[in-house]
Order: C-alpha cells, then structure tokens, then sequence
C-alpha cells in the first residue's frame, strides 16, 4: 500500500481533463505508487493536444469525440510514433480519414481476444485506501468537486466493469481475478463473489464469456482446505496466489510462501494434478510476480525474496504435469523510472526479472512456465515503447510466442482497447530485432499476436473453436452491436490514481 504522504501527491485518474485515447502517464492501483509524467509523455500529450485539435475541427466535432472513434485512436498512436519513433503500424491518412480508421477497426473487430487478467471491486468493499486517496485530492483542492464529500467506488464495480470490457474494447472473453488478504474483508472480490459475476455473465449471454479464478492462500490456517472446499463447491476455472502473501495489506502480510516449497505446496499441486484430469484448466497455477519497485521494497524487504521468480523453474520441473502462469511476466519497476529500465537493458540487456523468467525453459528445459502481459505492457507502452518491445522480444525468445498470454489488469487503466491496439500495432525495430535476434511481431491478425490475443490461453483454458463461434451470435454480442451504433462512444476514462 502506498504511504499517507505517497497518497498526497496523486489524483484519482478520472478526474484528469485530458481524456485521451490511450494513457498519457502511468497510471495505478494501489499496488504501486505511479511515476511522474515523463518529458516524453508530455511532449505526447501535447503533441496528441495539437493533432486531436486539428483533425477534429477539418471533421466538424470536438475534440473529446475525436478521440472516442477510430480515427481518434489512430491519431494516438501517430504522436507515439512522433514522439517515441517508428514502433507503430499507424499512417497520417488514417487519423485523418475517419472511413480509413472505421474499416480497419471492422476489420479486425471479430479477433478472438481472451483477457485473462481483469478486476472489479465488490460492492461493499472497504478498500479505504482507494477512498482516503480520494478524499484527500479534495483536501489539496486538485478536484473542488471532491472537497468535503463522501466518495465511492462506484467506477470500479461490476457494471462499469462489463461496460468497458466486453462493450468498449473488443475483448470477446475475459477470466475475472482477485486479490486476497489476511483480512477477509479486503479481498477484491471473494472466491464466492468471482464464480458468481462468472455465473451472471454467463447466463445472460449463453455463452462462456467469462472465466473465473479461486485464490489460494498457502500458510493461512485451513488454507488447503478452504481451496479443497472451492473447488468443489465453486469450480473455478484455475487457482491465483500471491508469493508475498497480502499483497493489498503488505503490513499485515505473515504468510509469504514459494512455489517450490515441497512441504507447503506440493500438496496442493498433488490435488491440482489430480483435479485437472477431468478439468484441465486447473492445471493451470496462476501466480502474481515483480510489481516491486524500490519504493516497496525499502517499505517491505522482507517480502523481497518471494517477489523475483528464482522459485519456478524448480515447481515447473517437478511438476511439468502443471502449467505455472507467471502474472506480469514478473516484472520488478512499474512506477519506477521507465528510462532507467530502458538503460539497463541496453547496458546488459536484461529487464530484471522478466529475463530471469524468459531463461527458464532455456536453462532448466522446462515448457510449462508463461508470462502474463497483464499491467507491464499497459505501463511501458505509454513510456519507453522500446522497452516494451524487449520485453516483448524476451518473452518471445524465451518462452516461445506460444507461452505468452494476453492480460491487461484492467479496468485500473480503463477500457482495454486501447491496449489491445497498441499491441495490433506495434512492432520490435529492425535494429533491436538484429541485434539481440528478436523475432519480428507481425501483422495485427497475424500468427504471433493471435497466439498471445488468445489461442494460447484458449488452449490453456480448454476453450474450444465451437465455443468461439457461438459468441458472435449471443446476447454480448447483440449488446455490443447495439451499443456500437447507438452509444456515445468510450468514455476514455481510467480509474487508478496519476500523480500530479
């Protein structure tokens, strides 16, 4: 959790006036304290200002609609590349022909997109720390409408949720994750609440549309029990932990635990084993990593070990029968300084902990360990694209295009489309793709990103090509295609806190 004076300097994200098309400065939860707005994203902001400004008054409509429409978003990813350089499949015409823009976004709307990472707060959360953030933006007279009134979180629970998910991005599918705690009442959502919005979801559309994790807790008393109890009474469709234990209260967090600790975990593993024989999916073992800039660390070093990934290659190969998902890649600096991650790599290049997780499968032999993109790709895109891209091109390199997974974390960072795009377009330059033998992205719709939009999790998660076809014809759909022509368009909105 971030300290009182950390919480000081930020600003709920949705109060920001600029509401462009993609993030123009990190942007967190609670899980780090997010970074200043770089030079480059302010020189993107202003160059997204200018273009947005220009292209709208040629097309007659303000600015804010601009930027909700295709075109709009296109025109995002110009400034990128003018500011950062040529990293995405993006030209002038098609920001500035809104029937260029509408045609491409057509085009590709019916990509199979599986988001395996996403988040909604319960309605009787008591996350004061998301609230107290709140309030005291009111107090600093950043937001006069905050002052002195009572706040809610109603921008990060369930119908907001579905809104920007499943009606403002192209996500077909979408497995909704959570976070537990020493204190039950501050997990996000409970094993109970996630196989129910799984439950609702799924029965108004039809379909499977969404999926659902149970957490597990090792170490906590009758943890093993309780997760013996989920599966059989929830059926989650796979297990999350945390290494660091409480992730949401690090202060209260006492039961820190490892993935290869034989005693406490492999038990577990014994019945996840057992259990998938009938549902695969959980063989599946998903587990949060990195997130641990030096801010947290100097706060909590003694969860520092249970954060880096020297723990999977011994899990993974004792038990190659299991498939170890490693959320956000194991990332170490979200909301540290993206330039020095970017100096580093070009130093050593390494990205620390993202390639000790990529040489795993070289160093040990092993193929059953992924990475997750959820938050870091969100993060780095939108400030150091080229370190997004090494990442990329690690990840690929190392575990194989096949091993990485599509997950945004949102909807801290609002709606995922614009991620979803960013990832349409971008690709590894020729130089770093020379030089350290990175593969080549490719296409939009091309073999590598539909492995990571979706087949690799469908194939993970046992989603079948019957399962994919019916969605186009279900209640989503319809909901979308409605809302597609007779909505007001993406709100742009995101609801983390930014630091002013």
């Amino acid at each position: 959790m971030m300290t009182p004076d950390e919480i000081e300097k930020l600003i709920p994200a949705e109060t920001a006036q600029f509401r462009s098309p993609i993030p123009t400065q990190a942007i967190s939860s609670d899980e780090f304290m997010p970074g200043v707005q770089t030079p480059k994203q302010k020189e993107l902001e202003r160059r997204l200002k200018e273009i947005g400004t220009r292209l709208a008054k040629h097309q007659g409509v303000s600015r804010r609609r601009f930027f909700q429409g295709a075109a709009g978003m296109a025109a995002a990813f110009v400034a990128m590349n003018e500011t950062f350089g040529p990293l995405y499949g993006v030209s002038h015409a098609e920001a500035a022909m809104p029937e260029m823009a509408n045609e491409r976004a057509a085009a590709l709307k019916n990509q199979f997109i599986m988001d395996m990472h996403t988040h909604f707060l319960r309605d009787d959360t008591r996350l004061e720390g998301f609230v107290r953030s709140r309030e005291a933006v009111g107090k600093a007279a950043w937001n006069p409408a905050l002052a002195g009134k009572p706040q809610s979180l109603d921008d990060l629970k369930f119908a907001n949720y579905f809104k920007e998910i499943y009606l403002d991005s192209d996500t077909k599918v979408a497995l909704i994750s959570g976070s537990g705690s020493e204190d039950p009442r501050d997990w996000f959502l409970t094993n109970e609440m996630k196989a129910q919005a799984r439950k609702t979801v799924n029965q108004e559309a039809g379909t499977k549309r969404m999926f659902s994790h149970a957490i597990f807790m090792p170490g906590m008393p009758g943890w093993l029990e309780k997760a013996e109890a989920d599966y059989e009474n929830l059926k989650p469709d796979s297990f999350k932990g945390y290494t660091i234990g409480d992730n949401t209260n690090k202060q209260l967090s006492k039961h820190p635990w490892r993935l290869d600790d034989e005693k406490l975990l492999y038990p577990f593993y014994e019945k996840l084993a057992k259990w998938s024989k009938t549902q695969p999916s959980l063989a599946n073992v998903c587990v949060h990593k990195g997130l641990y800039p030096p801010s947290i660390t100097q706060q909590y070093p003694n969860l520092l070990p249970y954060a880096k990934v020297d723990d999977v290659a011994k899990a993974a190969k004792d038990w190659p029968q299991l498939n170890f998902v490693i959320y956000h890649s194991a990332f170490r600096y979200t909301g540290g300084s993206w330039d020095e991650g970017w100096q580093q790599f070009m130093r050593t290049g390494r990205i620390d902990w993202v390639t000790d997780l990529a040489q795993i499968p070289q160093k040990t032999g092993v193929k059953n360990v992924y990475g997750d993109l959820g938050q870091i790709f969100a993060q780095s895109t939108i400030a150091e694209p080229r370190l997004c891209a090494a990442m990329l091109g690690q990840l690929i390199q190392g575990l194989g295009s096949d091993h990485v997974v599509w997950g945004t974390d949102a909807i801290w960072t609002g709606s995922p489309q614009w991620q979803i795009e960013a990832l349409r377009r971008l690709e590894i330059p020729e130089d770093m793709q020379k030089k350290y033998g990175f593969a080549p992205l490719g296409a939009a719709d091309g073999p590598v990103k539909r492995a990571i939009f979706g087949d690799n999790s469908a194939r993970l998660y046992n989603f079948t090509q019957a399962q994919r076809n019916a969605l186009a014809g279900d209640k989503v759909a319809l909901a979308k295609l409605n809302y597609d022509q007779f909505g007001d368009g993406r709100t742009n909105l995101r609801y983390g806190f930014m630091q002013v």
